[in-house]
């Protein structure tokens, strides 16, 4: 296989059909984007879900020292942990629980607050200073009375959280937004598709003389259809290229330089959640581009 023919192919027709690769890479762009968007949303609800509970959670915090409940008498013992675990495994309201240790919760208030206040000689507080908790989930969110009532006043409870109704428009909004921008890009990712195949069917018709000549002497399907799935793969490449790069741009502008220092009562998305936006899109792009150009070059290049 020559590969100087091949490169050249793939030159013309970027050049030839410049318009409309324009119109699928700007297509791709912004279908991309909404998508990685709605892929860092999800991130964020479920990053929020697991520092404060989703709307089906309370929490139960345990006693600890110094505790400011008087009820209180100091740092929960395993036999009253137990017995609150028992009455939370037997209430038919509750779905799940899980135990959260002291140093789980510190870590969710250093990922909060920044580990630089708890570092030196003298820190904002240890692991030490944090309760216990137990995180209930429930089978209703209407349905909590039963369990509330069932474990306030337990000894070595010191007080029950019930963020729900606080956190209810934090979720509703992050949740429209999330279905909002996956729901434009679907529609965005079909006319990305419609646009890829016209393209390739004006190429195709462009260059229908050469085709039939390399039919005539005897070049292979594979052959002729390269230059076409490098196209696409070109075209994937810039789409993807500029998503990653305004999904970047409202990592650091966006999370990073506005909500992350001004908004702090909730922790917030970071690096690797935008890692994992940008390899859904470096995924979904080439699928997008090069799958597409497999199928229909089978029809077109027949000649």
């Amino acid at each position: 296989m020559q590969l100087r023919y091949v490169f050249s192919e793939l030159g013309q027709g970027l050049r030839r059909n410049l318009s409309m690769h324009l119109a699928v890479v700007l297509t791709l762009f912004v279908s991309l984007t909404l998508v990685g968007m709605g892929v860092l949303l999800n991130q964020q609800a479920t990053k929020a879900a697991d520092h404060w509970g989703s709307q089906l959670q309370i929490t139960v915090w345990l006693c600890k020292t110094n505790d400011s409940n008087a009820a209180c008498t100091g740092e929960v013992t395993e036999a009253q942990r137990d017995a609150v675990v028992e009455v939370v495994e037997d209430n038919p309201e509750v779905a799940d629980y899980h135990l959260e240790s002291k140093e789980e919760a510190f870590d969710k208030v250093k990922e909060l607050v920044g580990e630089d206040r708890f570092e030196g000689p003298n820190p904002a507080a240890t692991a030490e200073d944090m309760p216990e908790s137990v995180w209930i989930e429930l089978k209703d969110p209407d349905e909590f009375e039963g369990i509330t009532s069932a474990v306030t006043g337990l000894d070595g409870v010191s007080g029950i959280r019930d963020m729900r109704e606080t956190l209810k428009p934090i979720y509703g909004s992050i949740n429209a937004l999330q279905w909002g921008a996956l729901g434009i890009a679907g529609f965005l990712v079909v006319a990305a598709l419609l646009l890829v195949g016209n393209t390739i069917r004006l190429a195709a018709f462009a260059r229908r003389k050469e085709i039939g000549i390399m039919r005539l002497v005897g070049a292979s399907t594979s052959y002729i259809a390269l230059p076409f799935l490098l196209e696409a793969l070109v075209t994937a490449l810039v789409g993807v290229g500029l998503a990653a790069g305004a999904l970047g741009a409202f990592m650091w502008f966006g999370i990073h330089e506005r909500a992350g220092d001004t908004l702090k009562f909730m922790p917030w998305i970071g690096g690797s959640e935008y890692g994992v936006a940008v390899a859904a899109i470096a995924v979904l792009g080439p699928v997008l581009t090069v799958l597409p150009t497999l199928v229909l070059t089978r029809k077109y290049l027949k000649v």
